[in-house]
């Protein structure tokens, strides 16, 4: 049968020959036989998204919900009752450390904003639990650092929500055109995000509702004057909760490349950027055009967003091209193409959906359904992981190496000069003032975990 024939037959075939399809790329096919004890904390969207898909592929006692905000608890209670088709209530928690405490939860899905990840996933690994943890892993290097040392010395296995390494399409790419040679020696790589995500807003200052602990919300990252829900998009906008699109969309690309092309650390890293289109009244300090560099030995990646303007290839607005000396391989999360060198055809592959198996996908609010397949094989790949102690595909130290790039990134482009990072001292090289930013200081009452 011609390859093209044959995935034609795939895609329109039953939940058997898709799941022998995954099967053939090397996607685990774990069952679990056991149910874990699952706590959620930060019961938002993405938040619900993982837990929703953790519970298509395992069974799970949900043991506890955490959210400073009590009306999205309530819905999240409401929608797993829905699941579950259970009357039972969960426990509901607006301070995880009290749910880790009296629920002592076996695996726990952090889905909190970013300035939250470092201090959830760790207290979850001291409490015994492994972790699930949304991208990036932190707002600072160390934090980071931090979490890779807390995961070695409670003997926690952490996945990170990087799920392009789980993405059925993306994995054949890989396998078909890297592994196999078939691209040649690569020597310059390019990443974008074109997508007008920036929240260009300037609400005013309002007084905080009561179903929201703002403060709680908040936690270790600068109290910014409450100027409407965070939730979703605001908190995006701002530097004191994440780092802009270079943590929310570039770690994604760049650790695709990073887990495709068997790279680790950068040798150095330069960015030039800046605030240079949007309304002088927007509150948001992220920018909204940057350039990075991720410079290895004989090997450029190179990273470009704007959130405003047109995209270069409307084809391809959020992802990567891979250049090399036989071929191009482009990819995202919708699809990929392979370009050969001289008269051959394109390969093209369209992602990879699970509408069948999974058909209570198609009603779910918000839902990305290019993401269900991959966040489910994620959740599938750290679940045997964890019973059979082995390394997941996106491990906490896969995961800081692509998010403390992006950060140094971004301190690269506020210095105006290039940084290179020294992961067994700490520090960047010859740089005492780059150094210092890699630690950012926790507000009054909540303590850094690197020491």
């Amino acid at each position: 049968m011609q390859q093209n024939s044959r995935r034609s037959f795939i895609r329109n075939s039953s939940a058997l020959f898709a799941f022998a399809y995954i099967k053939e790329l090397g996607f685990s096919t774990y069952v679990p036989s056991t149910k874990k004890r699952v706590a959620l904390i930060g019961t938002g969207w993405y938040g619900k998204s993982d837990l929703f898909r953790l519970m298509q592929v395992a069974p799970v006692d949900i043991v506890g919900l955490c959210d400073p905000d009590a009306r999205q608890l309530k819905e999240a209670e409401h929608l797993i009752k829905e699941r579950l088709r259970s009357s039972a209530s969960v426990p509901q928690y607006k301070d995880y450390r009290a749910l880790l405490k009296e629920q002592s939860p076996e695996l726990v899905v952090i889905g909190s904003p970013d300035h939250w990840h470092a201090l959830m996933a760790i207290d979850a690994m001291k409490s015994g639990a492994h972790v699930y943890v949304q991208k990036p892993i932190s707002v600072d290097v160390l934090e980071g650092e931090a979490m890779v040392a807390a995961a070695l010395q409670y003997n926690k296995v952490v996945q990170v929500g990087t799920q392009r390494r789980s993405t059925p399409h993306l994995i054949e790419a890989k396998q078909r055109f890297i592994d196999s040679g078939r691209i040649g020696k690569v020597h310059h790589v390019e990443l974008c995000c074109y997508y007008h995500m920036r929240d260009n807003r300037n609400p005013p200052l309002q007084a905080v509702p009561d179903f929201l602990d703002y403060e709680m919300w908040t936690g270790p990252a600068p109290l910014r004057p409450y100027d409407g829900l965070p939730h979703r998009s605001w908190w995006r906008a701002f530097m004191e909760y994440g780092n802009g699109i270079m943590g929310d969309m570039c770690i994604h690309m760049f650790d695709t490349v990073r887990w495709m092309l068997n790279l680790g650390w950068p040798n150095r890293i330069s960015s030039t950027g800046g605030i240079y289109a949007s309304p002088t009244t927007s509150k948001s300090n992220i920018a909204d055009t940057q350039t990075a560099i991720f410079e290895y030995a004989g090997l450029n990646c190179v990273w470009q967003h704007r959130t405003w303007g047109t995209s270069v290839d409307p084809s391809y607005p959020w992802s990567f091209k891979i250049y090399g000396e036989k071929g191009t391989l482009c990819g995202s999360t919708m699809q990929y193409d392979f370009i050969p060198v001289g008269k051959g055809e394109t390969i093209h592959q369209d992602v990879y959906y699970e509408r069948e198996q999974f058909p209570e996908d198609l009603k779910e609010k918000d839902i990305e359904l290019f993401a269900a397949p991959a966040t489910r094989n994620h959740m599938k790949n750290l679940l045997e992981a964890i019973e059979t102690g082995s390394t997941p595909v996106a491990s906490i130290q896969e995961g800081h190496i692509s998010t403390a790039s992006c950060i140094m990134a971004n301190s690269s482009m506020k210095l105006g000069r290039p940084l290179i990072y020294d992961p067994t001292k700490k520090i960047i090289v010859n740089d005492a003032e780059a150094t210092a930013l890699l630690k950012r200081t926790y507000r009054n009452g909540w303590e850094h975990p690197h020491h």
